[in-house]
C-alpha cells in the first residue's frame, strides 16, 4: 500500500513539475512563434531559393552546337536529384531535415530553465521538498520532449503548406518519424540538462548552446547528403545521432533511400537514448545531491 502511495506521489510530483515548465510555454504563445521563426526562414527563404532543380534547364545546356530536347533535360534533372538527394525535390529534402533541427534546438534550450530556477531561488525551494531529486531532472527532460515533438509537428505542417512532397505520406511514416525524433530528444535533452545543472550562470549556458547548436546540425545530413561530404566529415556525420533521426524521417515521409537500414538506425538511436539519458540523469541527480 505504501509502495502504491509512493508511486502516486512521485507521479503527481512529476506531472506538477512538468506542467509548471509547459505553462511557461503554452501560456505565452509568442515564445512558441519565436521558436518557429528560424525553421520557417530556413524553409520559406533558404529552401525555396535553393531551387537546385533549376540548374538542369535548357539554359544550362545551351552550348554551341548542342541541342538537347527539354524532355531529355527534365529526365536528367530528375535522375540527378533522385540519385543525389533521394527525392526529385530539394525543398522536401531540406524540410525533413528542419524537423530534426527544431528538435535539436529545443533540446539544447531544455536545461535553460534550471539556470533561471537556480538564479531566482526556485531550485533551492524544490530541493527542500520531499520530491525525489530524479523527478526534478526527469520533468525537465519530459518538458523538452513534449515541446520538441509539438514544435516539429507544427514545422511539418508549415512544410506541407509550402509544398512538401506528399507522395509517400502515411500514418505509419508519421509515427516512425516522431518515434525517431523522440529517441533523439531523450538523449540530447538529458545531456543538456546535465550541462545546465553545472552551469554557473545563464551566460555560460548560452555559450554552450551556441557552441553546440550549429555543429550538431551542420555535421549531420540535414542540408546535404552524407555521401558528398569530405571523408573526415562523413565519419563525424555517421556518429551524429541527428543524422540517423533525419535519415529515418526521410525514409518514412518522402521515400528516400537511407545510408543505413531503418532497423539499424532505430537500434542506434535507442542505444544513444538509453546510454545518454542514463548518464545525464544520473550525473544530474548526483549534482543536485551535493
Amino acid at each position: 500500500m505504501r509502495s502504491e502511495e509512493s508511486s502516486i506521489r512521485i507521479f503527481h510530483g512529476l506531472w506538477a513539475l512538468t506542467n509548471r515548465e509547459l505553462k511557461k510555454w503554452y501560456k505565452e504563445p509568442v515564445f512558441l512563434l519565436l521558436s518557429l521563426i528560424q525553421p520557417v526562414i530556413w524553409l520559406g527563404l533558404f529552401g525555396k531559393s535553393m531551387n537546385i532543380g533549376a540548374i538542369f534547364t535548357e539554359q544550362s545546356f545551351n552550348l554551341p552546337g548542342l541541342n538537347i530536347p527539354k524532355q531529355v533535360i527534365d529526365e536528367i534533372s530528375k535522375y540527378a536529384l533522385l540519385n543525389s538527394f533521394g527525392t526529385t525535390d530539394y525543398f522536401s529534402f531540406l524540410a525533413i531535415g528542419m524537423l530534426a533541427f527544431v528538435s535539436v534546438f529545443t533540446s539544447i534550450t531544455t536545461g535553460m530553465s534550471i539556470v533561471w530556477d537556480r538564479r531566482f531561488g526556485i531550485l533551492d525551494k524544490l530541493l527542500s521538498t520531499p520530491i525525489p531529486r530524479g523527478t526534478i531532472i526527469i520533468s525537465k527532460v519530459l518538458n523538452g520532449i513534449i515541446r520538441s515533438l509539438t514544435q516539429s509537428a507544427i514545422a511539418l505542417i508549415i512544410a506541407i503548406l509550402l509544398g512538401l512532397d506528399l507522395t509517400h505520406f502515411s500514418l505509419i511514416g508519421i509515427l516512425e518519424t516522431f518515434s525517431a525524433l523522440f529517441l533523439m530528444t531523450i538523449g540530447l535533452g538529458s545531456i543538456f540538462v546535465m550541462v545546465a545543472i553545472r552551469s554557473t550562470s545563464w551566460q555560460s549556458q548560452m555559450a554552450v548552446m551556441n557552441l553546440l547548436n550549429l555543429p550538431l546540425t551542420f555535421t549531420s545530413n540535414a542540408m546535404f547528403p552524407i555521401q558528398f561530404m569530405p571523408d573526415w566529415l562523413q565519419y563525424v556525420a555517421k556518429i551524429n545521432p541527428v543524422s540517423y533521426a533525419i535519415d529515418i524521417c526521410r525514409q518514412a515521409l518522402i521515400g528516400s533511400t537511407g545510408f543505413a537500414s531503418m532497423t539499424f538506425e532505430y537500434a542506434y538511436l535507442s542505444i544513444f537514448a538509453f546510454i545518454f539519458s542514463f548518464i545525464g540523469i544520473l550525473l544530474s541527480w548526483k549534482a543536485l545531491n551535493k
